[in-house]
């Protein structure tokens, strides 16, 4: 019953933004053809040194299938739609991800409305790019000892050598693995918002920023409610926060939940009170677990689609 409910409350969010979406279709020819001289926070990507809008965009969408995938998995037990994984570049399978028994009500319906924005986001950054779209990468979203979840929590110390972090076994790992994209989507959309030019692509991702925002602070507040009875679970935040601050570069771009200035920390801003950005290849240090410049690993274990894939060196 609760897989049949939240299949129709995926369906129905769909359906209501299919309008929404077929605005943007009509500036894709743009954003392919729009040339930036400028490299994404100062990494060379790949083999050029100028990119487009659809080239940020598709980008983008590597982000978002990652997203949509576990949420999807966590709350129904199944992924996207094969017609939504299609695309230019190799398309690759999806490895691991299982359905998680919630306990907790607030947090079952948090992660249904998630997961639905996420599609959602895969599915209009689709129909905006077109025939331009890329094809969803191999993607680990599994338990594995040595996949990419337990590699991220073992580098923050949550589990210890050869053990495994399951973020499908109940509502506070889910929270715990959500926390380890939510902030990232966050930087990434930023870094990229002053690369746009097409105004209509850049009104876009200033939506979708936004949503990943609120999404990002439902997962801090819910994870600092627990956190009160739980302080390990603020601890567990610190810890994660800190191991991706420890891939991508020297700057503290990240922050966890606990008390600062006898106040909580919800929204991880700078001292102005912004939020912060990251560049593309700091981006893709995080998903592909490494302070290397690399073109795979992590959560993307044969890399991302398009022309942005290369981690920067730390």
């Amino acid at each position: 019953m609760q897989e049949e409910l939240a299949l129709h409350a995926l369906e129905s969010r769909e359906k209501r933004r299919t309008e929404r979406r077929d605005f943007f279709r009509l500036a894709a020819t743009a954003a392919v053809a729009a040339p930036l001289a400028l490299t994404l926070g100062g990494q060379p990507v790949t083999a050029q040194t100028a990119v487009t809008d659809a080239d940020i965009l598709n980008f983008a969408l590597n982000l978002e299938y990652l997203e949509a995938q576990f949420y999807l998995y966590a709350v129904t037990g199944a992924g996207l739609p094969d017609g939504l994984t299609t695309g230019t570049g190799t398309r690759g399978a999806v490895t691991g991800g299982k359905q998680v028994t919630f306990t907790d009500p607030l947090v079952r319906e948090y992660a249904n409305e998630i997961a639905s924005d996420e599609q959602a986001h895969v599915a209009f950054l689709r129909n905006a790019l077109g025939t331009a779209a890329v094809a969803q990468p191999a993607i680990d979203i599994g338990t594995d000892p040595n996949g990419a979840f337990s590699t991220a929590a073992r580098a923050a110390g949550l589990v210890g050598p050869g053990q495994s972090f399951d973020p499908y076994l109940n509502d506070e790992n889910f929270l715990l693995g959500a926390f380890i994209f939510e902030d990232v989507g966050v930087t990434a959309y930023k870094g990229a918002a002053p690369l746009i030019t097409n105004k209509t692509f850049l009104e876009a991702a200033a939506g979708i920023l936004a949503v990943e925002a609120y999404h990002a602070a439902l997962v801090r507040t819910t994870l600092f409610r627990k956190g009160i009875q739980t302080p390990a679970l603020v601890q567990a935040t610190e810890a994660i926060s800190n191991a991706r601050d420890s891939l991508d570069g020297s700057a503290d771009k990240d922050q966890g939940i606990a008390v600062r200035d006898n106040a909580s920390n919800i929204a991880p801003l700078d001292g102005n009170g912004l939020a912060y950005s990251r560049s593309a290849g700091e981006v893709l240090n995080i998903v592909y677990l490494t302070q290397l410049a690399r073109t795979q690993g992590g959560f993307f274990p044969a890399g991302v689609n398009g022309n942005i894939r290369t981690s920067q060196a730390n």
